[in-house]
């Protein structure tokens, strides 16, 4: 990956968690930098540009649905009915297994719905597989630029 890889923004309020994607992203050979949101408020402001924060155009966002403010399902509807943010690829990573979140988040739009294993070091294997997959074998889209 060149230094210009886009990054990948991790919807995550759980500092542990979040150190477990940055653990996994230092196991690849990737070159990704991983922005952080820790609402879904933030999220939204990060690739809208609002809120006096930068817009960014991440290469994927790893969505938590059990975050403060407005929540990961919230999120991932309004993601998907912005046309400038519809093809972002939004794959969720959340301690529910619930079938009506996992249903939820497939009828808005999600593009794959992950438990969280309950093993350390399952958890880390999986985001590295994760973030292989995406960054790597996935031909991502390109997103619509917001007029300025």
């Amino acid at each position: 990956m060149s230094d210009h890889a886009p990054a990948v923004l991790v919807v995550e309020d759980s500092d542990e968690d979040f150190d477990t994607v940055v653990e996994a992203l230092g196991i690849t050979s990737l070159r990704n930098q991983l922005r952080r949101a820790s609402t879904g408020d933030h999220c939204l402001a990060l690739l809208r540009g609002t809120d006096g924060v930068t817009a960014i155009q991440p290469a994927f966002v790893l969505l938590d649905l059990n975050v403060p403010g407005l929540d990961g399902r919230d999120a991932l509807a309004e993601i998907r009915s912005d046309a400038a943010l519809a093809l972002l690829p939004i794959v969720v990573l959340s301690t529910s297994a619930d079938p009506r979140d996992i249903a939820h988040c497939y009828e808005h739009g999600a593009n794959a719905y992950h438990v969280k294993p309950m093993r350390y070091a399952d958890h880390v294997q999986l985001i590295q597989r994760l973030l292989e997959y995406w960054l790597v074998e996935v031909v991502l889209p390109t997103l619509r630029r917001r007029p300025t």
